[in-house]
């Protein structure tokens, strides 16, 4: 009888719209939880929050109500096939404590929620797991400058309990509609629970890392075409902005390599989600192995455009020697000839002007010929 009682009280629907704390009231109320008494501030980083029975979307009209109805199903049920996911977009700390006491978070996890800037990490806390994932998105920009930014980062914190999965997102890039959308069409993917919903977020982020690495893999070899172009290239500047970029982008991605790892043998993995959680680790090993090889591949191209460039700089230096050494004869003889001696060779000779111009001609075609044939000319 309780189970059908409580069926009653839930509302099967498949794409419910999301609730805004906001959007009912000033940032200035306070609302009350019926759970507990305690007033919560409103908030307007909430995205998006829903619950989840059997893979499908119950209508909730808040977030305590959603917990009650998920966690009395699961118990009257005896399985969890029942459990909330709330998102976030850079919220302010109390809206993370407030929910820290709804779904029992630790407050280590919570900090470092509520700070971010975390290095990428799976930690284990109690029945739940924390997880940082770090997001990277490249940035098109119609003309790149020495201060351009390429590779924007940000990222994903998700706390996943029994019941419960609660994503925190800082920066503006890689947001987590299209997941919720796609796992809502497919009613078999949300059946999965709070660790299905982290395989696919996990999933998405590396797939992001897989799209970035190839644009990036395409701006290096542009750049490396025109290193070696025989138009001489000296953009020094946005090979190194590349380099800087590539750094950031190994630094966002290969330290998720070892807790990413881990986390198929991890008990509170169901064994059958194990093997999709290993084929993330496996895109997730690709896509280092990618950025490894760019990054050495941008050290390559930048050793070789600091030798092209210093080539250059030679070959311009050999040039201005050859036309010095060429333009010193006739300079001499002007120069001896301009000491206004009374007693000089050729001075009062008929042809000694002609003379003198074309011994100058004959000695500069002379040299001019020879710094050609050694291409220095």
């Amino acid at each position: 009888m309780r189970s059908s009682t409580l069926f009653q009280r839930i509302n099967l629907h498949p794409r419910t719209t999301h609730v805004r704390f906001g959007a009912s009231a000033s940032i200035g109320a306070m609302r009350r939880d019926p759970m507990n008494g305690r007033c919560v501030p409103p908030s307007d980083s909430l995205v998006e929050f829903g619950a989840y029975v059997s893979g499908e979307r119950i209508r909730v009209s808040g977030i305590p109500e959603a917990v009650t109805l998920v966690r009395e199903h699961n118990a009257t049920a005896g399985v969890g096939d029942a459990y909330v996911w709330v998102g976030l977009h850079e919220p302010e700390a109390p809206e993370v404590e407030w929910l820290a006491e709804v779904f029992g978070l630790h407050p280590l996890a919570v900090e470092d929620a509520i700070k971010a800037h975390q290095r990428p990490k799976v930690e284990r806390y109690g029945d739940s797991l924390f997880v940082v994932l770090k997001t990277i998105a490249y940035l098109d920009h119609d003309e790149l400058t020495a201060s351009s930014e390429i590779i924007a980062t940000g990222e994903i914190m998700l706390f996943v309990g029994p019941d419960f999965v609660v994503t925190v997102r800082h920066g503006e890039h890689c947001p987590l509609a299209e997941v919720r959308g796609r796992l809502e069409d497919k009613p078999k993917l949300l059946s999965r629970g709070p660790s299905g919903v982290l395989h696919a977020i996990a999933d998405h982020v590396v797939d992001k890392y897989l799209s970035v690495a190839d644009l990036m893999q395409a701006e290096l070899e542009e750049v490396e075409a025109a290193v070696f172009a025989d138009v001489s290239s000296r953009d020094i500047g946005r090979i190194y902005q590349l380099k800087r970029e590539m750094i950031e982008m190994k630094r966002a991605i290969t330290p998720l390599q070892t807790p990413l790892g881990a986390l198929p043998q991890r008990r509170m993995i169901p064994s059958e989600m194990r093997e999709y959680f290993r084929d993330v680790v496996d895109h997730l090993s690709r896509v280092c192995e990618q950025v490894e090889s760019s990054n050495e591949l941008c050290n390559s191209i930048l050793q070789a455009a600091l030798a092209r460039s210093n080539a250059l700089a030679n070959e311009d230096m050999r040039k201005i020697s050859a036309w010095v050494a060429i333009i010193s004869v006739p300079t001499m003889i002007a120069g001896i000839y301009g000491m206004n001696f009374k007693h000089m060779p050729e001075l009062s000779a008929m042809w000694g002007y002609p003379v003198v111009i074309g011994v100058m001609l004959l000695i500069c075609s002379l040299l001019y010929r020879g710094f050609r044939r050694n291409s220095w000319l």
